[in-house]
């Protein structure tokens, strides 16, 4: 229920609160690969919340990503939650707002806790930031 995920544009929230170690477009991997999402630092366990309705279209291991949640938003927008320490929903599940869908951790490889946050549109990265209300500011 609810807005169409379009629709909420400039009003969503972080799914957690934390400073950005890595953000959307900055190079990685000397300068060959850009970050398609951004990577926000917080304490392993730390709740990470949908930030919109949807249903859960994947919920495991991915290489690279370690435990990974993707939500569908539909209209051809997807959500991906990686490297968590678990993921607390399940697959085929209709998750809402600010729901609990993982715990922050440091699966797939990272050298410290924290959440990597994308945005999908028809399979392409979308900047995260113009989706976050101005009223929510940084993480």
């Amino acid at each position: 229920t609810g807005a169409a995920f379009p629709n909420v544009k400039g009003v969503l929230s972080w799914p957690v609160p934390g400073a950005f170690l890595r953000d959307y477009g900055q190079p990685r991997a000397g300068g060959q690969l850009k970050w398609n999402g951004v990577l926000l630092g917080a304490p392993p366990g730390t709740p990470v919340s949908s930030v919109h309705h949807g249903r859960v279209v994947y919920a495991d291991w991915l290489p690279g990503l370690g435990l990974l949640v993707i939500v569908d938003h539909g209209e051809g927008y997807m959500r991906l939650y990686g490297h968590n320490e678990m993921i607390v929903t399940e697959l085929g599940a209709w998750v809402t707002a600010g729901e609990a869908i993982a715990r922050v951790g440091d699966s797939g490889g990272q050298a410290q806790s924290a959440l990597y946050f994308e945005i999908r549109h028809s399979g392409k990265p979308v900047d995260p930031h113009p989706w976050v209300g101005q009223a929510q500011g940084t993480p």
